[in-house]
Formats: C-alpha cells, structure tokens, sequence
C-alpha cells in the first residue's frame, strides 16, 4: 500500500498534534488514540484498532517508570508501528510483529523528548530575565517554546515516517520469514508483559481471585471480552455496595451489628 503526500503532510499533522499533546496532558499521546487517526487517514480502521488495542495494553505498564527510569513514547508505536501494521500487511507483517519491530521508534522518541527538554531546560530562566526588563511579548514566545519545538519536532518525525514507507518495506522484505514469525510470537507476549508490569503496581492480595476468575473466564470458558467486563463490573458494584461500610470515622460497619454485639430484627409483625 502506497502514503500519498496528502495522507502524508496529515499522519505528520497528527504526529505534532499528539506528540505535542502530551505537555498539555489530554492524553493524545495514547497509543491507541493515534491509531484510530492514522487508520482514519490510511483507510483501515480495523488493522488500526487491533494494532492500537495492543499498543495500549503494552504501553500501559511500560508507562510506570520505576524510581528515575524514563519508559519508552508509546508515539513511536502509535504512528510508526500503525504505519506498519497497515501498509505491510501483505508482506506478512501482523499487528503482533509491527508492535515488536516498531519498538525501537518507542526508545527514538524518548530520547527526542530529552533532548528537548534539555535544550529548553534554561527557559524558566530566560523567561524570567525577560519579565523584569517589561518584554512580554518576547516572554510569550519563551513560555510556550518548549510546546512549539515539540510540535515542529512531531511534524518532522511523522512525515520521515509515513515518507519513508519503502525503506520500512525494503527492511521488512530483508528479514527473513522465520525472524518475522518469532517478531509475531514476541509481539503477541509485550502487551502481557506490559499488563504484568502494572498489575505489580496495583495488585492487593484480596483481588487475587478476581484476576485469576478473569483468567479462567478467558482461557478456558472463553468468554469475549465484553461478558468478561460485565462479569467484572457485577463484582466491582457487589463490592461496592457490599456489607461492610465505612462510617464516616473509618471504622467499619455491618447493619445488623452495633456496639460489638449483634442486633436480632424483631420479625413479630410479620416484616
């Protein structure tokens, strides 16, 4: 599948919008947020959606930097790896192997995104200088800076991406078939791998047994997804709404017992 240059100057519009985003924290910088875009503008939604559903779950967990680790851009795989996953899927290229391969995209836009941190790092400075000598004006133009080169910075990145499409075909076509399949295996394993990372953060031993209900509900009753969600949202309301609530003080409270002591209910009226 060919980029023309008007699906290309739009993937780089995208890339800059999103990219740039992420300083103003609505999240465009979502991996499946920039693949629902760029399979709007290729014209295939459903590789997007599936190669974009994968990314998320991955980068969902790689996003948790541990201690001052910087974890790699999901933008790398949201338009790279998207790219891929549409325009090669003819030369065997699946969402799973277009995710493994579009991995070190990830690790590029990281350390874009230093890199311009560091050169505008001085900017709080500058900013400051400019406000007490009354240049306001020129303060506009260093407050928002740092967003303006990550704009400039994303416009460029994406359009190489969506322009260099048969360099892509050309590496991909130079692999051998057995490569390609094993990036398929490792792709399949990184959204799990991603999800493991941040169940490590969030996990509490009382939920053990809803994670371990989720996977049987998949791996053996294979249940779709959605019934899986409904099951697990019946749980989330039952606990919820359980029992055992906490009063206002913290402690907790059961409705037939006060003070320690359990209440019997008068059952003499018949109610």
């Amino acid at each position: 599948m060919e980029i023309t240059l008007i699906q290309g100057l739009l993937i780089a519009l995208i890339t800059s919008f999103c990219y740039a985003g992420q300083l103003l924290g609505i999240y465009t910088n979502r991996a499946l947020v920039m693949s629902f875009f760029v399979g709007v503008i290729l014209g295939d939604l459903p590789t997007a959606l599936m190669f974009g559903a994968l990314a998320e779950l991955a980068y969902m967990g790689f996003g948790v930097g541990a201690g001052g680790t910087v974890p790699p851009n999901p933008v790398g795989p949201g338009i790279v790896g998207t790219i891929m996953a549409i325009t090669l899927k003819d030369q065997g290229v699946t969402p799973q192997s277009a995710l493994a391969l579009s991995f070190p995209f990830a690790v590029l836009f990281q350390l874009v995104t230093t890199a311009l941190y560091t050169v505008f790092a001085g900017s709080t400075k500058l900013s400051k200088k400019v406000i007490e000598e009354d240049q306001y004006r020129k303060y506009n133009w260093i407050a928002n800076s740092t967003f303006l080169a990550f704009l400039v910075a994303g416009f460029a990145i994406g359009l190489a991406a969506a322009l260099s499409r048969p360099g892509l075909q050309a590496f991909v076509e130079a692999l051998p078939t057995w490569l390609i399949n094993g990036f398929s295996v490792a792709g399949g394993l990184i959204p799990a791998i991603g999800f493991a990372m941040i169940l490590s953060v969030m996990i509490e031993k009382n939920l053990t047994p809803y994670i371990l209900l989720g996977y049987i509900s998949a791996a053996y009753l294979e249940l779709p997804t959605m019934a899986i969600a409904l099951v697990g949202t019946v749980f989330a309301l039952i606990q919820y709404y359980g029992n055992n609530k906490k009063t206002v003080d913290g402690s907790e409270k059961s409705p037939n017992r006060s003070n320690g002591t359990i209440e019997e209910e008068d059952f003499s009226n018949g109610i």
